[in-house]
């Protein structure tokens, strides 16, 4: 049990040490997030409709 409230003193200490983002930061970085995302959906789907037109072609 000891070891156990140790755990979480010692987790306490480094939580006071780690330096959180502000709402800005939070907002811009989720937004880059959701643009990357957007993309990357795009282009895997424009490139699933290419590779799909060529397979047709082929068949």
């Amino acid at each position: 049990m000891g070891k156990l409230i140790q755990y979480f003193k010692d987790s306490k200490v480094e939580l006071k040490k780690v330096v959180w983002p502000t709402k800005k930061e939070t907002t811009k970085h989720t937004l880059i997030v959701i643009g990357v995302s957007i993309f990357v959906a795009a282009f895997l789907g424009a490139v699933d409709y290419l590779l799909n037109l060529l397979l047709e072609l082929v068949i």
